[in-house]
């Protein structure tokens, strides 16, 4: 069986900067946090990366596209 290897959160994030120019206002802390972070396992501050993708994707709802829905997917198939 292969490994499943994934992105930096990091990584993620600088997608989400490219594609998303206007992002929400609400979602902007947490899309800044991803940018800190490498892995799930990470922490931001007292917040573990877990919370930061749930955060961000809460206040990533209106954000549409293949793009945001492919990204979308990814963060919560990390979170699984």
């Amino acid at each position: 069986m292969a490994a499943i290897t994934t992105r930096p959160l990091r990584e993620i994030a600088d997608d989400i900067r490219d594609d998303w120019k206007n992002p929400y206002f609400g979602a902007v802390p947490y899309l800044d946090a991803l940018g800190s972070l490498e892995s799930i396992k990470d922490n931001y501050g007292l917040d573990s990366a877990k919370s930061i993708v749930r955060y961000f994707l809460s206040n990533a709802t209106k954000r549409q596209g293949e793009v945001a829905r492919s990204i979308k997917a990814e963060l919560k198939a990390l979170l699984k």
